[in-house]
Formats: structure tokens, C-alpha cells, sequence
């Protein structure tokens, strides 16, 4: 009798035992789905990541508590992005926030008019049509305007200041970029108006970065700006570590490059976009529809100074350009 007895209670054990992962897994299903699709890589990304999970908090959601996250990552292959929206439109995701660029958001737009889509967008996206207005965003999306790619036109004339002399500046660009075309037009325009001669270089992957910027010389460029595409974000290092190669002064869009070792950054701050983005999330899990929320805008913009780079590059960056900066890098 006591045998049969330890056999039951063993088998129950066993029983329950066997049923917790299954409830576990129970559980984790019925968890709020975030899909989160980004045009770049997760390693060069994580610091982005990070904010928008911090943004997750603020709302009061933690990964692997009470929401889900699918992540998808294009690797810098654009024409990967549309598949992995389906994907997430497949998978009937609560939200997806879409980061990595202004394709990136096009992407998942074009594959759901139902699912809430959330975007930084570096130019004005009701011009983008993403949004009908800032205020009243309408549609399924919305999110936060950076206007990082009209700053262009400011970045040029901050580097103009460290370089008087400055003939003739080069524009990293991506050709599969949507945004290539604005941007360039812009930056053109202003380095006429500046008496500056303009040339575009390309690259489309890491193989190609190094002969843009040896093209860049070679064509006379005294200075370089850099296109805030996502690919070039996450590729950071490697561009910094080519102009350093090069000695070619450079122009940035995030801070990020002047942290890695770039000359000199002017834009609002990425991390905080990302952080933004993340609230939306947690509001649209809590019932707001994307509609009624505002396209968030940035009210700083932060200019880096690298001294350590600016003295490598033999330049001494005026006094009263270094004290106009947000942060300097000694």
C-alpha cells in the first residue's frame, strides 16, 4: 500500500512538473505582442534598443513580464524589410515600431493599414505621407519627426566654420536610400550658396565605404558629410575609422559618431527618439489609437566636438565654436 502511495505522489510530482513549462508557455502566449523591425543590425543597435526599452518602462512594460517583443533586423538589406513586415503582420502583432529609417516605415505601412505602425522619421512626415498632420496624425502611424535630413544644410556650415579655407565637400550617400535624393538636393544647394563645389559618393554596402571615401579625396574633397541612413548609423565605426584613414575631416548626424571617434555631430538625440517611441508603444497596449497621438518633435539639438580627432587631423577647433558646443570630447 505504501508503494502504490509513493507511486501516486511520484507520479503527480512528475505530473506537475511536466505542466509548469507548458503554463509558462500558456502564459508567455497570451502576452502582448510588440513587433519590432529596424533596417540595421541588433550588435550596432543595442545602445538604441536599450532607450526604447527604457521608453517600455516609463509605460510600466518589461520584456518577458507582461509584453513580448518579435524582433526583425534587415541587416542593411532594404528590400528585406517588406517580407519581415508581412511577417509581423502575420504574426497579428499589437504595434510595430519601426526604426532604422524612413524605408523602414514605408515597409510596414505598406503592410498594414490595420495594425498600429509607430516610425522616426527623419524628414517631415506628413510630407512623407506619414501622417496627415503632426498634431492629428490620422491613419494607423505615427511616432516621432527627428528632421535630422534637413539639418544638412546646418551641419555643412558648422564644419565650414572649422574649416575657413574649405573648397569643395563630399556627401556620403546611399543610392537605395529613399531619402538620398532630398538630402542631397538640399546640402547642394546650401554648399552653392556657401561657394563650396559639391560631390556625391556612394556606397550601398561595408565592402564600398572605403572606396567612397578614397573617391572623395581623390575628387578633391576637403571635407565630408555624412547622410543619416540608417545603414551608415550602424556601420559608425567603420566610417569613422576610414576618415581617420583618410584624414578627411567629417560632419555627422548623430552624436554616436563623434562618441566612436568622428570629428564633429549636430542633430537631436537618436536615444531619445527611440525612448519616445517605446512610450507610444506601451500607450497603444493601453487603448490609445495612433490617431489621437501627436508625431512627437524634438526640442534639442546637440553639437559633439571630438578634440582628440580634430587635433589628429592637425586643426584647431576656434574658441568660440568650441564653446558654442553641447558636449566636447577632449
Amino acid at each position: 500500500m505504501r508503494d502504490q502511495v509513493s507511486r501516486r505522489n511520484f507520479l503527480a510530482l512528475l505530473s506537475g512538473a511536466a505542466a509548469y513549462p507548458l503554463t509558462a508557455r500558456a502564459q508567455a502566449s497570451r502576452l502582448p505582442v510588440i513587433g519590432f523591425l529596424n533596417s540595421a543590425s541588433p550588435g550596432p543597435a543595442a545602445p538604441l534598443l536599450a532607450a526604447f526599452q527604457r521608453g517600455l518602462a516609463r509605460g510600466g512594460y518589461v520584456e518577458g513580464r507582461n509584453v513580448a517583443i518579435e524582433y526583425r533586423w534587415a541587416e542593411g538589406h532594404y528590400d528585406r524589410l517588406r517580407p519581415l513586415a508581412d511577417d509581423l503582420v502575420r504574426r497579428k502583432v499589437a504595434v510595430i515600431a519601426t526604426t532604422g529609417g524612413l524605408v523602414t516605415a514605408r515597409a510596414a505601412k505598406a503592410a498594414t493599414s490595420s495594425i498600429p505602425v509607430l516610425f522616426i522619421a527623419g524628414f517631415d512626415p506628413v510630407q512623407e505621407g506619414l501622417a496627415v498632420s503632426i498634431n492629428r496624425p490620422g491613419g494607423n502611424a505615427t511616432g516621432v519627426g527627428v528632421y535630422t535630413a534637413e539639418l544638412g544644410p546646418k551641419r555643412l556650415g558648422l564644419l565650414r566654420e572649422l574649416l575657413p579655407a574649405l573648397g569643395k565637400v563630399a556627401m556620403l550617400v546611399n543610392p537605395h536610400s529613399i531619402s538620398t535624393e532630398i538630402e542631397r538636393l538640399d546640402l547642394e544647394d546650401a554648399a552653392r550658396n556657401m561657394g563650396l563645389q559639391f560631390a556625391v559618393v556612394q556606397a550601398e554596402n561595408e565592402s564600398e565605404l572605403d572606396g567612397a571615401l578614397k573617391a572623395a579625396v581623390n575628387g578633391g574633397a576637403g571635407a565630408l558629410i555624412v547622410s543619416a541612413d540608417a545603414f551608415f548609423t550602424s556601420r559608425r565605426d567603420q566610417i569613422v575609422a576610414l576618415a581617420a584613414r583618410h584624414s578627411l575631416p567629417a560632419s555627422y548626424p548623430w552624436s554616436q559618431y563623434a562618441d566612436a571617434g568622428g570629428l564633429m555631430s549636430y542633430g537631436p538625440t537618436l536615444t531619445w527618439a527611440y525612448e519616445q517611441v517605446g512610450v507610444y508603444a506601451t500607450r497603444i497596449l493601453k487603448g490609445a489609437k495612433p490617431e489621437s497621438l501627436p508625431v512627437q518633435l524634438p526640442t534639442t539639438f546637440e553639437m559633439v566636438i571630438n578634440l582628440r580627432t580634430a587635433k589628429s587631423l592637425g586643426l584647431t577647433v576656434p574658441p568660440f565654436l568650441a564653446a558654442r558646443a553641447d558636449r566636447v570630447i577632449e
